[in-house]
């Protein structure tokens, strides 16, 4: 169960922090802008990757995911966690000579959000996930190592169930501050959107640096290497 978590907490965090997503976020719940869109656009994220657990859940628990060792993750779980690394350090790396964002949406899907409606919101996130090859390997790795993990199927589905809140709490945590607190969410999610906008490149070379290098170790060990 420990190693089950030591796996998830961090693709949580990495499907959570990515500046690009929350600063849609601020952006739809900014005045004149609109909660309904705010939360189609969560919504259409947690869809997707709702649809991805039933799907890719069957076809990793069909596989089998036999274990290298009793200790470490099995071997669908450490392959998955081997691109998930090498994808968290080729991150950081292309931050660190300042490379486009390839998280960033398309810029005409940028210069929509100030008046997206709320089925766009909702196909705009569904896209997101759906077409980003980096949360596909975080959910694909999520699921992956609670399938190896063996929990059953109703603990399972939980653990994926807290994977996928998880992934858009800071989202849930800023349409929460608009609904609970207007009069001071505007001045609030401005500051937010600054230190984003400031700390951005720094926050992904450490999370890159930092995930990648743990899903390597973790990866290694279940291949028996480590």
């Amino acid at each position: 169960m420990l190693d089950l978590w030591t796996t998830l907490i961090p693709l949580i965090l990495g499907s959570a922090i990515l500046p690009v997503q929350v600063t849609v976020t601020i952006l739809l719940l900014r005045p004149g802008g609109g909660r309904s869109a705010a939360v189609a656009w969560v919504s259409g994220m947690t869809a997707v990757r709702l649809v991805q657990g039933i799907l890719f859940g069957l076809v990793l628990d069909a596989a089998g995911a036999e274990a290298v060792d009793d200790d470490g993750p099995g071997l669908i779980a450490s392959t998955l966690l081997l691109v998930i690394g090498v994808i968290f350090l080729v991150s950081a790396a292309r931050k660190l000579v300042t490379q486009p964002d390839e998280d960033a949406p398309p810029p005409r899907w940028m210069a929509m959000v100030g008046s997206i409606a709320p089925g766009r919101a909702f196909l705009f996130g569904a896209g997101i996930v759906a077409l980003s090859a980096k949360l596909w390997a975080f959910t694909l790795g999520a699921i992956g190592a609670i399938v190896d993990a063996d929990l059953g199927r109703p603990a399972g589905i939980a653990a994926y169930r807290v994977f996928v809140v998880g992934a858009v709490s800071i989202h849930l945590a800023a349409i929460g501050i608009a609904v609970l607190a207007p009069a001071r969410a505007g001045a609030m999610l401005e500051r937010a959107a600054a230190l984003l906008e400031r700390y951005s490149r720094a926050i992904m070379i450490a999370l890159g640096l930092v995930f990648g290098t743990w899903f390597l170790v973790k990866a290694l060990g279940g291949f028996g290497i480590l």
